[in-house]
């Protein structure tokens, strides 16, 4: 109550404290300082530290209340942190202190904190502080506090640091807190050294199962450093150590400590249980320390088929202790193993035991062949071949063969292999050993083979290493001499072929020593060795009579051989041949003769063309009907016809066709066309009624009557126009125009025709042909146009004729590019006009009026233009030719034109004058240029009773320049006209000026009347006053009368005498004074009447109102008793209402009581 008063409380807080105190009323005075310290005020920090001091020294927990609310901060902190220790609130003590030592001091105090409060402490404080304060408590009580500085390194491990943590515990060598610190960081962390840490700690507090766990399950821990921690540690569960040596490759580091610590059970339980594919590092491992055989054979079968075999014969092997696998081996085979290293490890050991090794090296099926080879080389090499030929390892055979010269192997080995890579390879140049290699194979390896395939492989090697001699060598010792291979075919044929390529002296005599080979393709192939006596020898051999003569004819190049050679075999394909190679030569009369012989027509296209070329037609003729009777061709038939016209036989031509055929005619005829045959092409037209190549091969003929019958048989555009053509050429116009009317009926074709004559000067004829074709039935628009462009070229008196009788079935556009182009400008512009084309029949009149330009035509013309700019063209037209009729047609124009622009034409021609009348016509509009044209011409005129006129009904022009342009003009009606101007614009003092100078004192007067201005009409009468102009003092008070004041007036008349002639100005002053008294004093008497009168009224109406009153009753009548009646009782009387009183005129009244009496 007191901290909410106005103005503050009255009385000391401090001094109502010590009241409170020393009366010993330790809750009030608490009560009293929280309720008036809640605002928090620096001021009051006094207090604060008194109340908590108070309740700190007798009632503490009151204290760590007030504390713990928050509600003050500006007392005596380190005071107040004593305070807290001495009575026992050591955590409030410790957020109160700012020293490490005090703090050290206090927080060692553990058995009276709370210890999620302490950990929660350590929150507040700095890096270096918590450590020291850990430090402190970890020194005082390491097992007591443990689990508080656990706790709070696990809460701000990123504050402290992992590493600090780690060293703190180190320090104090708690495995245990460091166990339970990292065992809550090892899951988020991958630090290898936390890793480490923690299964350190682990172990030596003797958690053997976490160890083995986080060894089995992390990918963080440095393995190299946690094997050898293991193995000191020297664990009773090898299992950590098993899991990091089996995991990283730590296997005979772990064999080897495992066997010196007698943990041989581990050994087997590893092998067997854990991961039995590092059982042949473990045996390699034992044998190295010298383990007793018995338990190494003993682990070995324990684990039997999961073992490994090749790692373990490898290290076996390494160890030269192979035999100690022998029972294990020789089990796994009786198993029915396949195993390729089981195998190539019993063959090693049986190898080295000499116990019958050349049985196991051919009858097994399983082992490696490359590896037991290789085995072998250094200790029996022909075991190593045994080796290598059952698998085929042809590089390892050639190499251990070639190092101890065993040949003899090798080359039976690659005969019976027959592999073209493998003998590319040993008769390869780059080796060393290919001569002895040879040697063996032709002395022996062949020799001992029965097997054609291995002969014959043998043979294509030598022939790929191009070894051509050697291999002769060897076919002449297997073919020629008597061997089982003498009538071998293929072996023949390869010795052929090997001598045409390396000794071509011998093919010959193999040729006719041997009869079993491939004549056909060793022909080919000598014609390809260019051994062409050899392959022509062949082809006789064997009776080939046709490949024979072809290579007589293509590579010998004799013809004479090959005629002497067909004549003596007389066969028709020889003679065919012989008929192509002549032919070829050009030999056209020969070939013919010889296809004759050979009865052969297939070639005739080939003869034909050839015949053709060397003109011999008559030996063509006699081949052609040969050809004929073998075969129904077209091309025969119609070359037949082709060659009878080129040896002049018509008749003959004339029979044939008669005759059944196969020729096409229609395109023998056109041939004999094109080569100018014409009258045997005209039989052939003839007989297939082919009437338009009839009609212009009768015009190649000169026969132009026959063609244009021909023309008029068939009908045909093209036809007419071909023979039409002909005829103009041949100046036959009879003829042509015949044809003409024909062709220009076609609207295609008539402008070509009409071009026809035009190029070559026939102008009267186009025209007269044209003429007669408007009259026929199928005449179109073009004849009339065509015509049209004609007069316009040749004969221009006719075109306007032409053009005004036809005018509506002309290609009116095209004429007008005709006459546009000859320059008819008249009738160019009556086509314009036709074709609504006024702009442009307006441009060409304007243009070309000599003789284009017609007065009346031209403003028909000129209103139904489209462009604007043509008006004005038109108007500087009409300026400069015709200007005596520019009224006219401005008068037209009217209505279309901009007179603005017009009067500016007029005016930069010099010829404004000469509009004037067009002018007086559009005044009417009131535009400015043209009122300003026309006051000027005025002006010149000194026509001022027409300017006057034209000031008054038309004001759109500059009137302040007029009138300063005429104000000193020399004739007085004009400065009369430009004081009007001032009048009329307001500017009366100028305008009365002007007037006074010219005297014009009517003016003035009438001007100051009209300006309304009171100040000009008093000058104007001093102006009088001073000139002496009396009269004019009077006629002024007259006609300002309305501006005038009457006391200035009478003041100027009586100071100058001038009262007689202001006379009349008082008596009419006097007048209008008079009549406006008595009209005021009329309106006054109306207006005391109307109000009498209104009096009167009322008092009638109150009297009538007491007259009624009387009428009424004294009293009001007694209510109705209860069930006499009134609203809603059976048998009730309810009176009716007083009727209204306005029956006779008076007002209504109320129903009771008197009316409102009025005063008096």
């Amino acid at each position: 109550m007191m901290s909410q008063m106005e103005g503050g409380c009255p009385v000391d807080f401090n001094t109502i404290t010590d009241l409170f105190l020393q009366r010993n009323l330790i809750r009030e005075a608490t009560a009293f300082l929280l309720d008036v310290l809640k605002p928090n005020l620096p001021e009051h920090g006094f207090l604060q530290s008194k109340v908590l001091e108070i309740n700190l020294v007798t009632f503490p927990n009151v204290a760590d209340a007030i504390l713990a609310n928050g509600m003050f901060s500006h007392y005596d902190r380190p005071r107040i942190g004593q305070l807290c220790e001495k009575a026992g609130l050591y955590i409030r003590a410790l957020q109160h202190y700012t020293e490490l030592p005090d703090i050290k001091r206090v927080i060692v105090n553990t058995h009276a904190i709370e210890p999620q409060a302490l950990v929660e402490f350590f929150g507040t404080l700095s890096r270096e502080w918590a450590l020291e304060c850990m430090k402190d408590l970890l020194l005082v009580n390491l097992r007591g506090n443990l689990q508080i500085i656990v706790q709070a390194c696990k809460e701000y491990s990123e504050q402290l640091g992992v590493e600090s943590c780690i060293k703190l515990f180190e320090q104090f060598k708690s495995y245990e807190g460091l166990y339970f610190f990292l065992g809550s960081y090892l899951s988020s962390s991958e630090d290898p050294e936390i890793h480490f840490k923690y299964i350190e700690a682990a172990a030596k507090t003797g958690q053997i199962k976490e160890v083995e766990r986080v060894t089995r399950e992390s990918n963080f821990y440095d393995a190299e450093k946690t094997k050898n921690f293991l193995m000191e540690a020297k664990l009773p569960d090898a299992r950590p150590l098993i899991n990091v040596c089996d995991r990283f490759g730590f296997v005979p580091d772990l064999t080897h400590y495992l066997y010196r610590n007698n943990m041989l059970r581990y050994i087997e339980g590893y092998v067997q249980k854990v991961n039995p594919g590092n059982a042949p590092l473990v045996v390699g491992q034992l044998l190295d320390d010298e383990c007793p055989e018995d338990f190494i054979k003993g682990l070995i079968l324990s684990v039997r088929s999961l073992l490994p075999v090749e790692p373990l014969v490898e290290e076996c092997e390494k160890r030269n202790r192979l035999r100690l696998l022998t029972q294990f081996l020789e089990h796994l085979v009786s198993e029915g193993s396949q195993d390729v290293h089981v195998h190539n490890a019993l063959g090693k050991i049986i190898i080295d035991s000499g116990n019958n090794p050349e049985h196991f090296l051919t009858t097994n099926p399983y082992y490696d062949s490359r590896v037991v080879g290789k085995y072998c080389e250094k200790r029996d090499p022909t075991l190593a071949v045994v080796a290598y030929r059952r698998g085929q390892c042809d590089d390892e055979l050639i190499n251990v063969t070639n190092k101890n010269s065993l040949f003899k192997l090798q080359a039976r080995y690659v005969v019976e292999r027959m592999d073209a890579d493998l003998w590319e390879k040993v008769l390869s140049p780059d080796n060393e050993y290919r001569r002895q290699l040879i040697d063996q194979v032709v002395s022996t390896a062949l020799p001992e083979s029965k097997s054609p395939e291995q002969v014959s492989a043998a043979v294509k090697a030598f022939m790929t290493a191009d070894l051509p001699h050697e291999l002769i060598e060897l076919l002449e010792k297997i073919v020629l001499q008597n061997s089982a291979f003498s009538g071998n075919f293929n072996l023949q044929n390869l010795l052929i072929l090997t001598a045409i390529k390396a000794d071509p002296s011998r093919v010959m005599d193999y040729i006719n020593r041997l009869d079993n080979f491939d004549g056909p393709a060793i022909g080919e192939v000598a014609v390809e060795a260019q051994l062409y006596e050899e392959a022509f020898a062949i082809f006789k051999k064997f009776n080939l009579n046709v490949q024979a003569v072809n290579v007589l004819l293509d590579n010998i190049r004799s013809i004479e051989r090959a005629v002497e050679f067909a004549f003596r075999v007389e066969e028709e394909a020889v003679w065919s041949q012989v008929a192509k190679a002549q032919l070829r030569e050009g030999l056209v009369s020969d070939a013919i003769e010889s296809f004759i012989r050979a009865d052969d027509a297939t070639q005739f296209l080939e003869v034909i063309k050839a015949a053709e070329d060397a003109n011999v037609y008559h030996d063509l003729v006699r081949y052609l009907l040969m050809v004929r009777q073998k075969t129904k061709e077209p091309k025969v038939d119609g070359e037949l016809i082709y060659a009878y016209a080129k040896i002049d036989r018509l008749g003959d031509i004339e029979e044939f066709i008669l005759m059944p055929n196969v020729a096409n005619l229609q395109n023998v005829g056109d041939r004999l066309y094109d080569e100018a045959l014409y009258e045997a092409a005209k039989i052939i037209f003839a007989f297939i009624s082919n009437w338009a190549k009839l009609a212009v091969t009768l015009v190649k003929l000169k026969q132009f009557q026959g063609a244009v019958d021909a023309a008029r048989k068939a009908n045909s555009a093209k036809t007419w126009k071909e023979v039409c053509f002909a005829c103009v050429d041949a100046e036959e116009f009879r003829l042509a125009q015949i044809c003409g009317l024909n062709i220009i009926v076609q609207v295609d074709d008539m402008e070509e025709v009409s071009e026809y004559y035009q190029n070559r000067g026939h102008f009267n004829e186009i025209i007269s042909l044209m003429e007669s074709g408007l009259g026929l039935e199928r005449a179109h628009m073009g004849i009339f146009t065509e015509l049209g462009v004609l007069y316009a070229r040749y004969r221009y008196e006719k075109l306007m004729e032409h053009i005004k009788l036809f005018s509506t079935r002309l290609n009116i556009p095209k004429l007008i590019r005709a006459c546009n182009e000859q320059q008819h400008w008249k009738e160019l512009t009556y086509l314009y006009i036709q074709y609504d084309e006024f702009d442009n029949a307006a441009t060409t009149v304007m243009n070309h009026s000599p003789e284009a330009w017609e007065h009346m035509q031209f403003k028909d013309i000129v209103v139904k233009v489209a462009n604007v700019e043509l008006y004005y063209k038109a108007v500087h037209f009409y300026l400069q030719e015709h200007p005596d009729l520019i009224n006219d047609l401005l008068n037209v124009l009217a209505l279309r034109v901009d007179h603005t622009r017009v009067v500016d034409i007029t005016r930069k021609a010099g010829h404004l004058r000469l509009v004037k009348p067009y002018m007086v016509a559009v005044q009417s509009n009131n535009v400015s240029a043209v009122n300003e044209a026309l006051n000027g011409i005025y002006i010149e005129e000194e026509d001022y009773d027409r300017l006057r006129e034209s000031i008054e009904l038309h004001d759109n022009f500059d009137q302040i320049g007029l009138a300063q342009k005429i104000e000193k003009h020399e004739l007085l009606e004009m400065r009369r006209v430009a004081a009007y101007i001032y009048k009329k614009a307001g500017r009366w003092k100028q305008s009365i000026a002007l007037s006074k100078k010219d005297n014009l004192y009517k003016d003035c007067m009438e001007t100051c009347s009209q300006s309304g201005d009171r100040e000009l009409s008093e000058e104007l009468l001093v102006y009088f006053i001073e000139q002496g102009k009396k009269e004019c003092f009077a006629a002024c008070l007259f006609v300002c009368y309305d501006l005038i004041r009457p006391d200035v007036a009478l003041e100027l008349a009586w100071m100058n005498n001038m009262i007689d002639f202001a006379f009349p100005y008082v008596l009419q002053l006097v007048r209008e004074y008079t009549s406006k008294v008595d009209e005021l004093i009329k309106d006054r008497i109306e207006a005391q009447n109307e109000v009498k009168a209104k009096e009167e009224e009322e008092k009638d109406m109150v009297a009538q109102q007491n007259m009624y009153a009387q009428l009424l009753p004294l009293a009001l009548p007694a209510p109705p008793m209860p069930g006499m009646g009134g609203p809603g009782m059976p048998g009730g009387f309810v009176p009716p209402p007083p009727p209204p009183m306005g029956g006779m005129g008076m007002p209504p009244m109320p129903p009771f009581g008197m009316p409102p009496m009025g005063s008096y």
